[in-house]
């Protein structure tokens, strides 16, 4: 911004040349950089830092924002996994800016649905879905070449198998191979559900990121992308929050602990509870020079109503949760674990 443009914009009782010496004196405490004798200034990452932090006083939430949160986020539901995306979706609408939730793993959740779409000659993509909204997917690599007929039938064993009913007629080679397939994708979803290293996450609002003109540039797009892809480094962050147990911001090069590369972004990340535990973290990526106030006003209160929402369904659906371990599933754990979630037949009889 030049000294003309904020002279016009509200400064007009001072001479451009006053709001001059302003901005010099600004340059020196490193509050704005020039960065060509007939450029305007701009803010430092230490500028908007101050500019956070000033805001975190007066956190902003309009009255039409509020009411939009309350609709769609105050309600108990099983469907925890749906909840959080739309979470996800609801808030990176309202900020214009990428959305990353964790979550602890939910517990009490089975398989309700198991689908078969045939992606080639030679594979197939099977789509799981729980009783929590839960989709994992994995691909079936198919021994030998399949119609889409014999394709079908196994798909129509898999409801058989799940959900009962009349069995579907396939030959001796069929029915061996839909057995040994459908077990096959229900231990692998099993070992996925039950082994958990990391927090579970939900993200969404990537594309909301191009209505800023600092990401109009693909490396610092790729940049600010890479963080929220990088599981090691957005972890990292999140968990500084969770520990924290407060809202937390990293503006500019305060993402450098996490990430070794420049990025022309800011991070904000607020906690959320279970009961009175902290269980994960609600965060919003976008440029360095986004409304601060607005976004720690509308993180702050979807944390309170996440929290509250959460809490309730737990207690009406007896739903239990866990945080990550490092340990690898064992036998006795798998064991353990709810009798519908794993649908084995052991013989081919």
């Amino acid at each position: 911004m030049g000294s003309n443009t904020l002279k016009i914009n509200g400064f007009d009782h001072l001479s451009s040349a006053t709001i001059r010496n302003y901005f010099a004196k600004l340059e020196v405490e490193g509050l704005l950089v020039q960065h060509h004798a007939s450029g305007g200034r701009v803010p430092t990452d230490k500028a908007f830092r101050f500019y956070a932090e000033s805001c975190q006083e007066s956190p902003e939430l309009g009255r039409d924002e509020e009411a939009f949160l309350v609709s769609l986020l105050s309600k108990e539901t099983k469907e925890v996994s749906l909840y959080l995306q739309e979470a996800v979706e609801a808030l990176s609408e309202m900020s214009d800016c990428a959305v990353v939730i964790s979550a602890p793993r939910f517990d009490q959740d089975f398989v309700v649905d198991v689908k078969l779409l045939q992606l080639d000659d030679r594979r197939a993509l099977c789509v799981i879905l729980t009783d929590f909204s839960l989709v994992h997917t994995e691909t079936i690599y198919l021994p030998k070449v399949r119609d889409p007929i014999s394709v079908e039938k196994i798909a129509d064993y898999f409801q058989f198998r799940l959900k009962g009913g009349k069995r579907p007629k396939l030959n001796e080679e069929e029915s061996k191979f839909a057995q040994t397939c459908y077990n096959e994708i229900i231990l692998r979803h099993f070992v996925a559900y039950t082994n958990m290293e990391s927090e579970d996450s939900y993200r969404g609002g990537f594309s909301k990121l191009l209505n800023h003109a600092e990401f109009h540039d693909p490396t610092l797009l790729s940049h600010a992308l890479s963080l929220l892809e990088r599981k090691g480094s957005i972890q990292f962050m999140l968990d500084e929050c969770f520990k924290a147990n407060s809202l937390k911001f990293w503006v500019g090069d305060d993402l450098r602990s996490a990430f070794h590369e420049p990025v022309s972004c800011s991070l904000v990340a607020v906690p959320y509870r279970l009961h009175t535990n902290v269980v994960g973290t609600i965060a919003i990526l976008g440029p360095n020079r986004m409304a601060y106030g607005k976004i720690f006003g509308l993180l702050l209160r979807a944390a309170e109503l996440i929290s509250e929402s959460l809490t309730q369904s737990m207690y009406k659906y007896k739903i239990t949760y866990r945080q990550p371990e490092t340990k690898a599933v064992g036998q006795d754990k798998l064991l353990s674990l709810p009798s519908q979630s794993l649908i084995i037949e052991k013989s081919y009889d």
